[in-house]
């Protein structure tokens, strides 16, 4: 059996239609017993990215998948997933189709691809499961055999990963990406053998709708940002050779009304993205070849509006501009009143995307953008934004948490050169250490559903009936008597009055260190210490 542009399509939505039913499983494979789960969404989104891809040959369509996953790729490990079919892409540039070696060789590639992606790889994680299974698959004869012993390897490294992690032994879970990929490995195994699930554009891929403030643009404002439009579009045969029918036609069209688009074709159906002042021409022109499924408009002044970007939204073209991610109303307002130009929402369980952070770019548009993604789990994303971003260079500073991103940007002093502000900004973020606290819910050798866990990093270091008793004892496990200052970071989920006596007491706790509280409103974590 020899690997086509139609199969191979088939096989990654068989694999995103896998995940789409375990995603949940895969997010409670979480490290901690907090609700803050999300590999199985990054991946999903990542790889469903990927299934509107077209191609005549199979080089062709590989590209087109590794094109959008790559622009759909959402947390660590949906960038490595991401890396892991840009690796066959590339193995499969120029083929119409590929037999069984070939097939093999772009596996070793995707390996190879996705070890490069991260700079210091950790195994034990989905690169282990990854190479491990593709190592017990190699020298099968064909396809069928290849996958079937891909998955048992898989299988096994995974089991295996908490021998190699500790975190992993002590949460009781085997790594969540590696079993992410192996759910989507067996989805495409299910389509090798002809079964494939229907996966078409995921109403459940996309984010919760934000609430629209409508004051953003009034009867006296004037239209300066265009719509942002979406939509399917089903080529009609009434209306054009669907054999013949060549859509770069839409494509180049499209180009000349609008901008920021993006475009693709699966089978009769074409999927546009398009920023435009005048939707209403680009849906009367479209209808030339064909009807529409689903149709978006969003006023681009409210959608940017939501998105926290600086009151204007435009391009500032001054030298050095500033994207950093956070969520939570308070910590929003509290970056742009240090200076950041464009706040996207993100954090833990809702990791924005490659595509977020080019669209963040293109608005700020400053000569040199330093780039906070504030999570270890965004520096990956941020970094591939980074790096097919030819606008304006950009400069990724490697926060780890809020804190980091909070004490790096009060230490920002843009009269230096870049370099030096680069080696203050990573010294700075260095220099602080973050805590945090949130319900558990399951218990583990560390904690007890319902009660308040206080960790660092992966290091569960208190877990306590109360939540202020769980800010105390993480305050005292971290040294915060060695502090000059703790910042108090109040979670959407924690009462006013009791994080003003929270203050109070640690002020009184620590007579020689600044007690700063910030209503955050952040999801997910009552409370963030931040020890500078």
């Amino acid at each position: 059996m020899n690997l086509d542009s139609e199969l191979y399509l088939n096989l990654i939505r068989g694999g995103a239609a896998s995940l789409a039913q375990r995603r949940q499983e895969i997010n409670d494979l979480n490290v901690f017993p907090i609700p803050d789960g999300d590999t199985g969404d990054n991946m999903y989104m990542t790889i469903e990215a990927g299934t509107h891809a077209s191609g005549n040959t199979l080089g062709e369509m590989a590209d087109s998948v590794s094109q959008g996953m790559l622009l759909g790729a959402r947390g660590n490990s949906g960038v490595i997933l991401s890396r892991i079919f840009a690796g066959m892409g590339k193995a499969f540039k120029g083929l119409k189709q590929a037999d069984s070696k070939q097939f093999n060789a772009a596996m070793k590639a995707a390996v190879e691809e996705a070890y490069h992606a991260v700079s210091q790889p950790v195994e034990g994680t989905i690169l282990t499961v990854l190479r491990e299974g593709v190592a017990a698959a190699e020298g099968s004869a064909g396809m069928e055999e290849f996958f079937d012993l891909w998955i048992a390897g898989m299988d096994l490294s995974l089991q295996h990963t908490p021998d190699l992690l500790d975190v992993l032994k002590k949460a009781g879970v085997v790594d969540s990406g590696g079993a992410g990929l192996l759910c989507i490995a067996e989805g495409m195994r299910d389509a090798l053998h002809g079964d494939v699930l229907s996966v078409m554009p995921s109403e459940a891929s996309a984010s919760p709708a934000p609430k629209v403030d409508f004051s953003a643009f009034t009867e006296d404002s004037v239209l300066e940002f265009g719509y942002c439009t979406e939509f399917l579009l089903r080529l009609q045969r009434s209306k054009v050779d669907l054999d013949t029918f060549d859509e770069s036609v839409i494509h180049d069209w499209l180009e000349t009304r609008g901008d920021s688009l993006v475009f693709f074709r699966d089978g009769s159906i074409v999927k546009v993205h398009v920023h435009t002042m005048d939707p209403g021409a680009v849906l009367t022109k479209c209808r030339e070849w064909g009807e529409f499924l689903t149709i978006k408009v969003e006023n681009m002044t409210l959608q940017h509006h939501e998105n926290h970007m600086d009151e204007r939204f435009k391009r500032t073209g001054k030298a050095l501009g500033i994207v950093t991610v956070a969520s939570g109303k308070g910590l929003t307002a509290t970056f742009q009143e240090m200076g950041a130009d464009a706040v996207i929402e993100g954090g833990q369980t809702m990791n924005p995307s490659v595509e977020r952070f080019l669209e963040a770019f293109d608005n700020v548009g400053a000569e040199t953008i330093l780039v906070f993604p504030n999570n270890s789990n965004i520096i990956l994303t941020a970094r591939q934004a980074a790096d097919i971003y030819d606008k304006s260079k950009i400069v990724v500073i490697p926060t780890h948490t809020l804190g980091e991103g909070y004490y790096a940007m009060a230490n920002l002093q843009t009269d230096l050169p870049l370099e030096e502000i680069t080696q203050t900004l990573e010294e700075a973020a260095k220099a602080v250490t973050t805590g945090s606290v949130s319900k558990a819910i399951r218990d583990t050798a560390e904690a007890r559903t319902g009660e308040f866990i206080g960790f660092s990093g992966k290091d569960v270091l208190c877990c306590c009936p109360e939540r202020p008793a769980a800010v105390q004892s993480l305050a005292q496990k971290l040294s915060a008597q060695n502090s000059d200052i703790i910042i108090l970071l109040q979670g959407a989920d924690a009462p006013a009055d009791e994080a003003s006596q929270l203050q109070n007491d640690l002020q009184n706790t620590y007579k020689n260190t600044e007690v700063i509280l910030i209503d955050g409103g952040q999801p997910v974590y009552d409370y963030i210490l931040v020890l500078c």
